[in-house]
C-alpha cells in the first residue's frame, strides 16, 4: 500500500477566531486509539467546545468529540476523552509560561492529516471582547465596500 501524502483537513473551528485572537499557532501531534483514527478518516469530529490545558509538564486536548466508529466493537472509544497533545519540550515550556502570565488560552484551530498522521493546529489565544467583535465585523464590511468600488472603477462602471 502506497505511504499516504499530503495535507487534508479534518475539522476546523472557524468560531475561534471569531472569538479569540490569535497570537501564536503551534501544530501538536495527539495520541490515538485506533478507532479514534478510523473515525477521523471518516471525517467525524467536533471542535466546537474543544479546549487544551497544560497540565504537570504535559499538554492535554480536553472536550473533542470524535464520535464512536460505526463498525467498531467492544474495544470502541469514549467520544470525549482527554487526548495528549505531542509537543517538544521548549514548545511546552513557552506556553507555560504565556498561559500563566497573563490569562491567555488554548485553543485548537484545526484537525488534519499530514503524511498520514493526525496533526492539531493549536493556538495561544486572547478572548474578544464584544466591541471588538464588532469592530471587526464593521471592519470587514468596509474593506469589502472598498473591494466592491474598486472593481466597478476598474471596469468603468462607477456611479456615485
Amino acid at each position: 500500500m502506497p505511504k499516504e501524502r499530503g495535507h487534508k483537513v479534518i475539522v476546523s473551528n472557524r468560531k475561534a477566531r471569531h472569538d479569540y485572537s490569535i497570537l501564536d499557532t503551534y501544530e501538536a501531534g495527539l495520541v490515538l486509539v485506533g478507532t479514534e483514527v478510523k473515525s477521523l478518516r471518516e471525517g467525524r469530529a467536533s471542535l466546537a467546545d474543544a479546549f487544551a490545558t497544560v497540565d504537570d509538564g504535559e499538554v492535554w486536548l480536553r472536550n473533542v468529540h470524535i464520535p464512536e466508529y460505526v463498525q467498531g466493537t467492544w474495544t470502541n472509544h469514549t467520544p470525549r476523552r482527554t487526548r495528549k497533545l505531542l509537543l517538544h519540550r521548549q514548545e511546552i515550556e513557552k506556553l507555560i509560561g504565556k498561559t500563566k502570565e497573563s490569562g491567555l488560552s488554548l485553543v485548537p484551530l484545526s484537525m488534519y492529516f499530514k503524511d498520514g498522521k493526525v496533526k492539531v493546529e493549536i493556538a495561544l489565544a486572547k478572548g474578544k471582547k464584544s466591541y471588538d467583535k464588532r469592530q471587526d465585523i464593521a471592519k470587514r464590511d468596509a474593506d469589502r465596500t472598498i473591494s466592491r468600488a474598486m472593481g466597478r472603477a476598474l471596469k468603468g462602471r462607477y456611479n456615485d
